[in-house]
């Protein structure tokens, strides 16, 4: 097995919540809006970017994967720095398009693409239309649907461009992950197996009659993987895939490796987006060179804007329970991964008996289990080395710009919690109020 050595986080550098210019942007967040709040910092947002582009240079075509966070203002700022939009519904590439993203820049993916997204990939392929990039299809159910409506619509003929797609391959491998995240197993329900992909491809061929254009292969392994075997191998049966097929359908040229780039703790090593990209070139060595795919695409998310989310909170309770217990006023509406999965987030004070905690501060901290507001007893943020507290006093959770806003919730009726961008110049921006 291959030795995780590289941080994760995109190999961006932390940001330690101990430097006074974080910390005081984000009481100030709170003092001005109210807790709980979203902090996107720009400044890690670049250099998460920068690291994924240097692993994977033009001419990778890159596409964030809108479901990491769908906050539209986070959405322009991560595709204003290289990359396209990946979504997975009309809901997430409207945000795309109001994000500034152009149709050409944007893939649809996802396996609860309904009738009604798919009507909208045709429309927009359609005479007069822009076309989308690609959608990767997840079945021959799927693939039937979509040939029946761009047949009907009448792509490919009279001058109307043909729908590009690609066919989601189960890579069948053993992603290191968690087993909610190892969307690449064999028994996911996710893609097809290599029989069915090459059968759909050969059905394609025959029935789309030019309405539909098989271009190449999406595979997804899975998230937060703390090696890179399992994606390795599943590239290299992707690989195998496309050459396969190339050789009868010379369009037949792409190749989509998803993300799954690991962010975890600091204390926990994992391979950055860098040792990733270092599996490919003697994987592509082993392909004939007709037979390898000319266009070669990466969907990440969380590389891109985990380390760059704070979520900021206020301690609503303190109590006593076999060592310090603190309850405060986000959660799982807030950031579920925790309760979801057991996720863990690193927490640290930013103030403590109503003082700002200082860079250098030297007080005596203890292990304080961290509970959310939510009436359920599965709200839980662990166990942190934190000060003294009390109610009022405002905590910080870190690496929550992924799949905190996004999967956010209104349970317990409360409102989604309002998102602020810290710029480069150091301005905090509101880029969205609280929401019921």
């Amino acid at each position: 097995m291959s030795s995780p050595t590289d941080r994760g986080a995109g190999g961006a550098p932390p940001i330690s919540i101990g430097t006074p210019p974080i910390a005081n942007h984000l009481r100030d967040a709170a003092g001005r809006h109210g807790t709980p709040i979203f902090v996107t910092d720009l400044a890690a947002l670049d250099r998460a970017a920068a690291a994924v582009r240097d692993a994977f240079a033009y001419p990778w075509v890159r596409q964030y994967s809108l479901k990491a966070n769908d906050v539209p203002d986070v959405v322009a700022a991560v595709t204003a720095r290289g990359f396209g939009a990946n979504v997975v519904s009309r809901g997430e590439w409207a945000i795309a398009r109001r994000a500034g993203v152009p149709n050409g820049r944007i893939t649809l993916e996802g396996i609860g693409k309904t009738d009604a997204d798919l009507r909208a990939a045709v429309r927009a392929t359609a005479a007069g239309g822009v076309p989308l990039a690609w959608v990767a299809l997840e079945s021959a159910d799927e693939a039937e649907a979509v040939t029946r409506m761009a047949r009907r619509a009448g792509l490919g003929r009279r001058g109307r461009p043909a729908l590009d797609v690609l066919v989601r391959l189960n890579p069948d491998v053993s992603p290191e992950t968690v087993a909610g995240l190892a969307v690449g197993d064999g028994a996911s329900k996710f893609g097809l197996t290599e029989t069915e992909l090459t059968g759909l491809v050969e059905w394609l061929t025959a029935h789309a009659v030019a309405a539909i254009r098989p271009r190449g292969v999406h595979l997804h392994v899975g998230s937060q993987l703390r090696a890179v075997d399992a994606w390795r191998d599943a590239v290299r049966r992707g690989l195998a895939v496309v050459g396969l097929l190339r050789g009868g359908l010379p369009g037949f040229d792409t190749l989509d490796l998803g993300g799954g780039f690991p962010v975890l703790p600091l204390d926990e090593p994992a391979p950055g987006p860098e040792r990733f990209a270092r599996e490919l070139p003697e994987l592509l060595e082993g392909i004939p060179e007709d037979r390898r795919p000319r266009r070669l695409a990466i969907e990440p998310g969380r590389a891109l804007v985990a380390r760059s989310g704070w979520l900021v909170a206020s301690v609503l309770h303190v109590r006593e329970r076999g060592g310090p217990q603190v309850v405060i006023d986000a959660g799982m509406t807030e950031l579920i991964r925790p309760a979801l999965y057991g996720a863990r987030h690193p927490i640290v004070a930013l103030t403590s008996l109503g003082r700002a905690v200082a860079a250098d501060a030297t007080d005596p901290t203890e292990p304080t289990r961290v509970e959310g507001p939510i009436c359920e007893s599965t709200d839980a943020l662990g166990v942190h080395d934190l000060p003294p507290l009390r109610r009022g006093d405002l905590v910080a959770i870190s690496d929550a710009g992924a799949y905190g806003a996004s999967l956010s919730s209104t349970y317990n009726g409360r409102p989604h919690a309002p998102q602020v961008l810290l710029e480069l110049d150091g301005r905090l921006r509101l880029a969205r109020r609280a929401r019921t």
